[in-house]
């Protein structure tokens, strides 16, 4: 089995205009919501064995806090600049590249993708929009990346930080 929770970057700032969009770091929200949202879910009992994240800023310092609460080192965490503002096939692609002996994996990336990728996986109901720091959670029978689709795995759960308050 393997399970994979697309997690969308926490809540940045605008504050400077003329920072380009890759360079965004987080607001003040989100230094708040990611490792409330990163409790959240290893109290829930998901253990993981890495993180992949875009190369943006902000997704960077949300997987940090995720890798922070868990105890991850660097060696963990792989970044993949294809992985910005990245289509459901792009996304795909980027988890079938994952190492095999990894089971659990965080992957963080950016809207519109991610909800299109949440509306990709098995499931009963429509998710209109992923908010920042929302949690994906999903999982597949399989023991190689490499053959990892979103239309075989099955949405386990969805987590939002308004649903946390």
């Amino acid at each position: 089995m393997k399970y994979v929770y697309l997690v969308r970057h926490a809540k940045s700032s605008w504050a400077d205009p003329d920072l380009k969009d890759h360079d965004r770091p987080l607001n003040s929200r989100g230094r708040n919501d990611a490792p409330r949202m990163a409790a959240r879910l290893k109290k829930s009992g998901v253990k993981i064995d890495g993180i992949l994240t875009s190369s943006a800023k902000r997704t960077r310092q949300t997987a940090q806090y995720f890798a922070e609460v868990y105890g991850l080192g660097k060696d963990r965490i792989l970044k993949e600049k294809k992985l910005y503002h990245a289509g459901p096939k792009t996304i795909e692609r980027c988890i079938q590249q994952l190492p095999d002996d990894w089971t659990t994996v965080l992957v963080f990336g950016h809207n519109p993708g991610y909800t299109e990728a949440a509306n990709a996986l098995k499931n009963d109901d429509y998710i209109g929009n992923v908010p920042t720091c929302g949690i994906v959670g999903s999982k597949a029978d399989g023991k190689k990346w490499s053959k990892w689709k979103l239309a075989d795995a099955k949405r386990t759960v969805f987590y939002t930080p308004k649903d946390d308050k």
